[in-house]
């Protein structure tokens, strides 16, 4: 049977229509605005800032926060009082920083000598001596301290007076301050022979210091 042409004229202009509106396979509906793909990742993985190099020096800018500092002394000593060791962290920060110390050698430096507050030698807590100045053997312990401020003040001037002939900022509560030769070593190294008779001194404290960035900046911080 023959279709009128008005028939077939309406039947292809339906396909047509049905061609015109429906999407192409493969093709989305609707454009993604340009702007959208600019932001879209293109698989790449942002790389982690990297560990910051060990100090070599005395003197500088500390780069570890308070609270990482007191979070890797509980992790070396998780018996240590954490609300002690949050305010002795930033008391390290606080001194060190006015006199130009580097607060992360300082802290280092007292986790070494306090065995990471567990004291266990000649000095005692109550001593709020956190680097064993004048502790020397039986029968001298050591300088005593009112409170921890005062303590770790003493100790950031000790350091300061090996490092540089700059004077104090500070009032001097260092009991044992005129005896350093100023200036005589500014790197952590040369603390080893001055500061304490044990010749790998200065390298334990940047073992210190390397545990410190590690647990603060690397993978896992």
């Amino acid at each position: 049977m023959q279709h009128p042409i008005w028939f077939l004229c309406i039947l292809i202009a339906g396909i047509c229509l049905s061609c015109a509106t429906s999407p192409k396979q493969g093709t989305p509906e609707r454009a993604v605005p340009q702007s959208m793909v600019s932001e879209i990742p293109q698989g790449k993985v942002p790389e982690l800032p990297p560990i910051p190099p060990i100090p070599e020096y005395i003197m500088g800018q500390g780069r570890t926060a308070p609270e990482k500092l007191a979070s890797f002394l509980l992790a070396s000593n998780p018996e240590a009082e954490a609300s002690f060791v949050k305010d002795l962290a930033a008391i390290y920060v606080k001194e060190a920083d006015m006199e130009g110390v580097n607060h992360d050698v300082a802290f280092a430096q007292m986790c070494l000598e306090t065995g990471f507050l567990r004291y266990g030698n000649l000095v005692t807590p109550d001593m709020n001596n956190f680097c064993g100045l004048g502790s020397v053997g039986p029968g001298q312990p050591g300088e005593w301290f009112p409170d921890p401020q005062t303590g770790v003040r003493a100790q950031i001037q000790h350091l300061k007076g090996y490092a540089t002939d700059a004077p104090l900022k500070q009032d001097l509560v260092d009991p044992r301050y005129r005896w350093v030769r100023y200036g005589s070593s500014p790197g952590i190294k040369g603390l080893a022979g001055t500061w304490s008779a044990d010749q790998s001194y200065g390298d334990k404290i940047k073992n210190i210091l390397e545990r410190l960035y590690t647990f603060s900046f690397g993978e896992a911080s």
